[in-house]
């Protein structure tokens, strides 16, 4: 589990790159129902990443 929210930032952004990189492919294929699958699944991760308040709060005690 990420210890702070830098962290699980970089994994939300590797996964994004994951994505994009498996939608590529999708295109060349014309495989338009993993495409949709690909893109609902950047919107999880995008909600993830750009929500407010960030998912982790951090304590200044």
């Amino acid at each position: 589990m990420p210890s702070n929210e830098k962290e699980l930032n970089c994994n939300l952004f590797d996964q994004l790159s994951i994505i994009e990189e498996a939608q590529e492919i999708a295109k060349e294929e014309n495989a338009e129902k993993t495409l949709r699958f690909l893109e609902m699944k950047k919107r999880q991760i995008e909600r993830k990443l750009y929500q407010k308040p960030p998912l982790l709060i951090e304590k200044t005690e």
